[in-house]
């Protein structure tokens, strides 16, 4: 089996949010204060704690807008937090559901049709894997498989 990362939100894209950069819709993030249920942050990959205040915002993981290039909202630390660390190590917090939707995209930042699907949180590792031994997939999403919203990205060393 193929090694994979976990790769979060640039810090360079969440300071810019964190400071009160346009998302991508070209609205402020609205900030709230959390009540410590899932709140997932996108950039240190963990659940934004009861008490602290998050950001909501509509985010586009892709390099620019064209028609696969999937928008939608996400949460994240109002105030700067560590990078989660490209690494083989899933991160904790999707251990806490039972499933997300996997998709593979090509070097195009398109669709690579018949690769989506909602996996097992156990098998994420081993599916990502496969996507990422074909030629045609370069990266691969993680999104919730209740709602579609972005959680990382995916990628072979």
């Amino acid at each position: 089996m193929n090694t994979i990362r976990y790769i979060a939100m640039s810090t360079t894209l969440a300071r810019h949010y964190q400071q009160g950069g346009a998302d991508a819709n070209g609205q402020t993030p609205e900030t709230y204060l959390s009540d410590g249920d899932g709140m997932p942050c996108r950039h240190c990959l963990q659940n934004i704690a009861a008490g602290d205040k998050y950001l909501i915002l509509s985010h586009r993981p892709f390099p620019a807008p064209q028609p696969y290039a999937e928008t939608g909202p996400i949460f994240l630390h109002a105030d700067p937090c560590e990078r989660y660390p490209e690494t083989e190590e899933m991160p904790a917090m999707f251990r806490e559901t039972s499933d997300y939707i996997l998709r593979g995209y090509s070097c195009q930042d398109r669709i690579v049709y018949g690769t989506g699907g909602v996996i097992r949180t156990e098998a994420i590792a081993n599916r990502a894997a496969e996507l990422l031994a074909r030629d045609d997939v370069a990266y691969v999403h993680i999104r919730s498989a209740r709602n579609n919203c972005f959680q990382c990205r995916i990628e072979l060393p």
